[in-house]
């Protein structure tokens, strides 16, 4: 079968976040090791598997995600990814439906190449911020919030751009705040240069220390900045190493997610499930 590495949330090649894609043959899914396995194998922050289901029904491709160590819930940008791959190769045309764990997630092609992703949106709980977390982050957060399961992040709000650009945290220490990781965020110093905020995201208990960009977490940074700044349609930097950019538009219990994806490798899996 094809497999791919697609770079999501950027426009051009060695940027974003690459995914692992692969769209399978058959009506269902293989064995869980043997996902498991490909993922290690990929060695990306995610790898998607999707399957054709039967027309007439309420999605049209079955997507599951899985890092190099485990299943995840809901991951954004192997999602666009995978829809890209669909579009480009003429394999499925206009929205596709996908049937996920975290229920139906819709992405819609434009004309220039964007896909819009709807993913539910993250609700936010104000809690305390844990003790330890500070000198684990390397920072004192301004705020700290709860994202509930499906993303399963501590969301915590920085002071400034400059604080969460020079963060050098203790990566095992953090595993031990929140079920996936932590989300570190602040307002951007100068929306003039193309963002309105900017976050980094550390993911130690699924195997990612800091995750290039994160489709996922933005499901829980849109309701969070568009409260503090006043407007549903924003644009967000993930400030890693490789850099992504991510317009979010806040829709009530749905966040719409854009990005461009772009096609880095294309291959052949000899090692199928049978192997």
């Amino acid at each position: 079968m094809r497999i791919r590495i697609v770079d999501a949330f950027t426009d051009r090649p060695f940027a974003g976040n690459p995914a692992g894609v692969l769209l399978l043959d058959g009506d269902g899914f293989p064995g869980e090791d043997w996902l498991q396995d490909v993922a290690m194998e990929v060695n990306h922050a995610e790898t998607a598997f999707a399957h054709r289901l039967p027309a007439g029904g309420e999605a049209d491709w079955a997507l599951r995600w899985f890092t190099p160590v485990t299943e995840v819930a809901m991951c954004g940008h192997a999602t666009l990814a995978t829809a890209h791959v669909l579009h480009t190769t003429g394999t499925h045309e206009g929205p596709v439906r996908f049937a996920t764990r975290s229920g139906v997630l819709v992405a819609t092609p434009a004309a220039d190449g964007a896909i819009t992703l709807d993913f539910p949106t993250a609700p936010l709980t104000p809690v305390a911020v844990p003790d330890g977390v500070a000198a684990a982050l390397g920072a004192e957060p301004v705020a700290a919030f709860d994202t509930g399961a499906n993303v399963g992040d501590l969301l915590m709000e920085l002071a400034d751009e400059k604080t969460v650009r020079g963060l050098a945290p203790d990566h095992k220490a953090l595993a031990a705040y929140s079920a996936r990781g932590i989300i570190a965020t602040a307002r951007a110093d100068d929306p003039a240069r193309g963002y309105d905020y900017l976050s980094r995201c550390f993911f130690p208990n699924v195997g990612i220390d800091e995750d290039p960009v994160t489709g996922s977490a933005h499901t829980a940074l849109a309701p969070h900045w568009s409260a503090r700044l006043g407007r549903p349609d924003l644009t967000g930097l993930q400030a890693s190493p490789r850099t992504g950019l991510v317009r979010t538009g806040l829709r009530g219990e749905r966040t719409l997610l854009t990005g461009r994806a772009v096609t880095v490798i294309e291959g052949e899996l000899h090692a199928g499930p049978d192997a």
